[in-house]
């Protein structure tokens, strides 16, 4: 199986893309812009799979760029997004151009080139918000509150036409809250342990009631790989963590992982259209394809501490831009 991965330097790409590579029989093209997330050392121990793994620079947003490196290609993983909600906040155009627009080429070119699975990877945010009940199901509505989340519900609606209209066999996945090993600082659980290493305030939005469903990314990325195999065409799959926590109580677990004091927890100004909750009903994977996730949070966040407090270069050097030059040397062109 030749499989080709948008976004895959980033944080879930690069788990999947290292998950697939070690699999018999698989080739994996990577197929990443390398914009601020995206980080070549996320894929630094496949150097020299010949044959196994390739990586190539580009924009899904370049057509001509896309069906080329698309060409031979048995299945499409799409992960490539703008995904960060206050960057969307402050400004949308970017999200609205590469979630959408990039969507739209990427389903264009796997129609010209004739792939057999097209897995286009969402999120749990294009439903909205849940009251203190409830849970979403692959049949709840789509109502975004972000600007991020909207442009994900477009892309979404986008693959759902491609596979009604055109007959691309498309599949879609909604998570809920990724964590783990490789995952951009600004996200809630870095950005708390390395400010926790540094012995900084640990900014927690309103009143830190916010709730998510947890999920490691070592389980979203066994998901899917059962959606990628055996996922029915035209289907959404819901991929949830069965951890639902508050973002304060999130905050807690880490501080008492690290040994750190509650005393460097700060509220701040809640942001705009913050989402109160989310939970996600994952029965589909179970029934359908057999799947359930593997991690307790307990384990899953003692173990992601661990993994920043023992890579403490790799946080380092995203901090410090220096991670950007690795693909200098590496390819000889600068970002």
């Amino acid at each position: 199986m030749r499989i080709f991965v948008t976004g895959g330097a980033g944080f879930i790409g690069s788990n999947f893309v290292r998950r697939m590579v070690a699999r018999p029989n698989v080739e994996v093209v990577t197929f990443d812009a390398l914009t601020y997330a995206g980080n070549l050392v996320n894929l630094g121990d496949l150097e020299g799979l010949a044959g196994r793994h390739a990586f190539i620079r580009g924009d899904i947003c370049d057509a001509d760029a896309v069906t080329k490196a698309m060409a031979g290609a048995d299945a499409v993983v799409h992960f490539a997004a703008e995904s960060h909600v206050d960057r969307s906040i402050a400004t949308s155009a970017p999200f609205v151009r590469t979630n959408i627009e990039g969507t739209r080429v990427l389903l264009e070119a796997a129609r010209e080139c004739g792939v057999q699975k097209f897995v286009h990877v969402s999120t749990d945010e294009v439903y909205g918000s849940l009251g203190a009940t409830g849970y979403f199901t692959e049949e709840s509505c789509l109502a975004p509150n972000s600007p991020y989340s909207a442009s994900k519900a477009g892309s979404d609606l986008l693959a759902r036409a491609y596979c009604e209209t055109y007959g691309l066999p498309v599949v879609i996945t909604r998570c809920s809250n990724n964590y783990g090993p490789y995952q951009f600082p600004e996200k809630l659980i870095p950005l708390m342990i390395i400010h926790a290493l540094e012995g900084r305030a640990l900014p927690v939005y309103g009143d830190g009631g916010n709730v998510r469903d947890w999920l490691h990314v070592a389980d979203h990325c066994s998901a899917l790989e059962a959606v990628l195999r055996e996922g029915a065409v035209g289907e959404v799959y819901n991929i949830g963590g069965h951890n639902e926590r508050t973002n304060l109580e999130i905050v807690k677990m880490i501080l008492r992982f690290m040994g750190r004091d509650e005393s460097l927890i700060t509220f701040v100004k809640d942001r705009p259209g913050h989402d109160r909750r989310y939970a996600i009903d994952a029965s589909k994977m179970k029934r359908e394809l057999g799947w359930t996730p593997a991690y307790d949070l307990e384990r899953g966040l003692a173990e992601t501490v661990a993994w920043y407090v023992a890579h403490r270069q790799w946080w380092e050097g995203i901090l410090s831009g220096a991670y950007r030059e690795y693909y200098e040397r590496q390819y000889g062109v600068g970002l």
